[in-house]
């Protein structure tokens, strides 16, 4: 009943006085995968045209390069040079149309798990049908609008729109970064009693509260599922939320740039978004790898017009099957094998605390002053911290304020050590890897 309330009258009237697309968005992306394969494809191929044509005409960076569009998609789309996010930080203002001023201009920042942040602009038009999609993603996990949720983010300044989202969607919004025995049994029994239907949150934490739950004996919460985001869904992950919360997992993939990329259907299966973005796997002289081979993943979103990322590089690398086959679910989005990621490793403090890579993100990412940084862990009782400063708006006091701001946060004194770098070694994704910890035994990444 409540659901029914929200969809036919409480999110539409959100969409007519924001003048936004939510429900319109959520209902199409309802229908969309269960399209023909052929309709699909044309609907991408005549997306990537519309989104190639209009950033070739409107944004100032493409518009200096000289080539000619032909209309033939597949073949104008290798024309335009791919985008990483150190291009993002040089010359990001050229990539966006128009004014930055106006109320309905949302600035997205990467979470930095790479070590290497990066910001992006969209409408909030853009923001929301973004929004929209992950919550059809949600949907093949089983979540329905109405239902009660424990969410774990990055979040604790909520903004009106995000108090409005967790009063209307019936959240309980817990921080990421803090999972500590209090923190977590706190949290597991109030909601208990709450009796939540779906816990969504960062992979890492999620596996963080499955430990400390086990630890604690707090073994009374049953979700319908469980919907995983923002970083990599190891099988060890999986396999201890699933067994702790009496659930099922279902992993989805995208990024704060704005891309909703991929998503688990119910036979496990990643769907990805084709009607929303146009995925590229190349090898690294840019070359397309064939099915069933790693590629790097280059990413175009397909409807984001206030800054067009074209062929943008995320750094992860995914297969598609070699031998891809209808899958049982009804979806006709294409598939893909498996999205390898890194292990963001779970650093732990003297007193037990589980640090996941978001608790430093969302600390780092509001230091410009630090170009790129990696947390190192050898020893239980201390931390050495990698740094590349910005060399023309560094000071050295801003690691006292970094370094005083993560005890605040951890709720203890951390030992830290801070080793000013030239460089910091990328993984074989070609991510530089933000943390580094020998404490245990952790999961390979060999493809």
């Amino acid at each position: 009943m409540l659901g029914f309330f929200l969809e036919k009258f409480v999110l539409p009237f959100g969409d007519w006085y924001f003048k936004t697309e939510f429900m319109k968005t959520l209902k199409e992306y309802r229908k969309i995968p269960f399209r023909s394969k052929h309709e699909l494809d044309a609907l991408q191929e005549t997306r990537l045209n519309a989104i190639m044509k209009y950033a070739k005409e409107n944004v100032p960076f493409y518009q200096k390069l000289e080539f000619v569009l032909t209309g033939n998609a597949l073949e104008d789309i290798k024309k335009f040079p791919i985008i990483h996010k150190s291009t993002l930080r040089e010359v990001g203002k050229e990539l966006v149309v128009g004014s930055l001023e106006g109320k309905d201009i949302i600035c997205q920042k990467s979470s930095g798990s790479s070590g290497l942040q990066s910001e992006i602009f969209l409408t909030q038009r853009e923001y929301l049908r973004g929004q929209a999609v992950q919550t059809s993603f949600w949907e093949w996990g089983g979540f329905r609008i109405g239902g009660k949720i424990l969410q774990l983010g990055m979040s604790p300044k909520r903004s009106f729109m995000k108090r409005m989202k967790d009063i209307f969607l019936r959240t309980d919004y817990q921080l990421a970064y803090n999972i500590s025995d209090e923190v977590v049994k706190k949290a597991l029994l109030k909601n208990e009693k709450r009796n939540p239907d779906f816990f969504i949150g960062y992979a890492s934490a999620l596996y963080g509260y499955a430990q400390k739950a086990e630890q604690l004996g707090i073994t009374g919460i049953k979700f319908k599922s469980v919907i995983s985001l923002g970083d990599k869904m190891f099988p060890h992950y999986r396999e201890k939320i699933e067994k702790v919360f009496h659930t099922k997992v279902f992993d989805t993939y995208g990024c704060t740039e704005g891309f909703m990329m991929a998503s688990q259907c119910e036979m496990g299966n990643y769907h990805q978004i084709s009607a929303q973005n146009y995925l590229e796997l190349l090898d690294e002289s840019g070359n397309p790898v064939p099915d069933g081979e790693p590629g790097f993943v280059v990413v175009t979103r397909l409807d984001a017009h206030k800054m067009p990322l074209i062929r943008f590089y995320l750094g992860d690398i995914a297969i598609r099957p070699k031998n891809p086959q209808p899958c049982a679910c009804g979806r006709n989005f294409p598939l893909l094998e498996k999205i390898v990621g890194r292990d963001t490793d779970l650093v732990k403090t003297p007193s037990g605390k589980i640090l996941i890579v978001h608790f430093f993100t969302g600390i780092w990412e509001y230091f410009q002053e630090i170009y790129q940084f990696r947390v190192i862990q050898h020893q239980l009782d201390r931390f050495e911290i990698e740094y590349i400063p910005d060399p023309s708006t560094f000071k050295p006091e801003v690691l006292s304020r970094i370094h005083q701001i993560m005890n605040d946060k951890a709720g203890e004194v951390l030992q830290i050590t801070f080793k000013q770098v030239d460089q910091i070694p990328a993984t074989k994704s070609g991510k530089p890897q933000i943390i580094l910890s020998t404490l245990e035994k952790t999961v390979s990444n060999n493809l």
